[in-house]
């Protein structure tokens, strides 16, 4: 596994040592010995999949204290641009955002940490998404933030009159209007 970071300290690109042969391709696609070394202590308890269109925006979402999630996403089948933005209160890089694309031919997997929100949109005609969570859903604690914000300058890589959005994602405040943020200087673990 290798680990490339990101002008945001905390957010990872994770690349597996893939082996290939005739047969096909092979990847560990997740160890708890190897990411604590190379990335945090982080105990994953929850995994989540989607399945999504092209097009398709889901974001720009967290979850507040106590439920505070790190995610670990990666593509099944299909591509998405995956996004994690900086929403800590007092960071160095509050308000930025770094973007990756995570491919089934890749099979880059990208570490969110807590005190981020996250969000995707879908680039081919069908997309299979997998999260790991470290801490489980929790409707009450859920927020979010506009995927539009023009404040973020988040390049989404496909035309906003192609995006499609949940009904509860069309109607989020932007950063700067936004009521509850994360706090750099508390500890989220």
């Amino acid at each position: 596994m290798e680990i490339i970071k990101t002008a945001i300290e905390g957010v990872v690109i994770i690349e597996p040592r893939l082996f290939k042969d005739d047969r096909g391709y092979f990847f560990e696609s997740f160890s708890q010995r190897e990411f604590t070394e190379k990335v945090r202590k982080v105990d994953f308890v929850q995994d989540n999949e989607s399945k999504s269109s092209y097009g398709v925006l889901r974001g720009l979402h967290f979850q507040k204290p106590p439920y505070a999630q790190s995610k670990l996403v990666r593509v099944i089948k299909g591509s998405v641009l995956d996004v994690a933005v900086d929403i800590r209160k007092g960071s160095p890089t509050f308000g930025e955002h770094v973007s990756v694309e995570l491919t089934e031919e890749n099979h880059r997997q990208f570490f969110i940490p807590r005190g981020f929100a996250h969000g995707f949109v879908v680039l081919t005609e069908e997309v299979i998404f997998q999260y790991k969570c470290d801490n489980f859903y929790a409707p009450q604690c859920e927020g979010a933030l506009a995927w539009d914000d023009p404040a973020l300058k988040i390049d989404w890589k496909v035309p906003a009159d192609k995006i499609i959005l949940s009904g509860k994602d069309q109607h989020h405040e932007c950063l700067e209007e936004a009521g509850w943020l994360f706090d750099y200087n508390e500890n989220l673990y």
